[in-house]
């Protein structure tokens, strides 16, 4: 079984666009939230030259982060600015845990999501949270990790970076958790 220190040296990275492995387009039922926060964050902004953070001008990375001591894991997604102009970013990316039981989504914080612009060759940051399986049992074994921007429909699937199983749940919900854009700044 993994654990956070067995995977802290392993880190996965996506460029998106025309050489990427793009995933199935995928669309959240409740991302009318994401989108609206998202173009409220490039109208605030859009006086600055600021144009919309588009998948094909991003770099997505995932590491994990996990801090010795802390309950749960932590994976940190970073998402690249390698455009050639600033971009608006704001809201939750889309997360899901490719695993051998099926699909898994990450669930929101429900943090607030700040608005922001990320020049080119700069990055902004999210966490992922999970628990780790502490049962003795085998758990669910995550095989990867598909992440779609927020305002995107493509979606980049990457190889899972946090440790290898999660605990068995009853059904009432996604132990794992997802925050905002701009929410994690470890990146490294």
């Amino acid at each position: 079984m993994d654990t956070a220190g067995d995977t802290a040296d392993r880190a996965t990275s996506v460029p998106v666009g025309r050489d990427a492995q793009v995933g199935e387009d995928l669309v959240e039922g409740d991302a009318s939230p994401v989108l609206a926060a998202g173009r409220a964050g490039m109208a605030e902004h859009g006086g600055e030259g600021a144009g919309d953070g588009r998948a094909d001008d991003l770099e997505i990375t995932a590491k994990d982060g996990t801090i010795d001591g802390d309950p749960d894991g932590t994976v940190v997604v970073e998402l690249k600015n390698r455009g050639g102009r600033s971009c608006a970013i704001s809201g939750y990316a889309g997360v899901d845990l490719k695993t051998n039981a099926g699909s898994l989504s990450a669930k929101r914080t429900g943090e607030q999501a700040p608005s922001a612009i990320v020049k080119a060759g700069e990055s902004t940051f999210f966490g992922i949270n999970y628990p780790y399986n502490k049962s003795g049992g085998s758990g669910i074994r995550v095989t990867g990790v598909l992440v779609t921007p927020p305002n995107e429909t493509k979606t980049v699937s990457l190889p899972w970076p946090g440790a290898a199983t999660l605990p068995v749940t009853d059904g009432s919900g996604s132990p794992v958790k997802v925050g905002p854009i701009g929410s994690a700044g470890q990146g490294g």
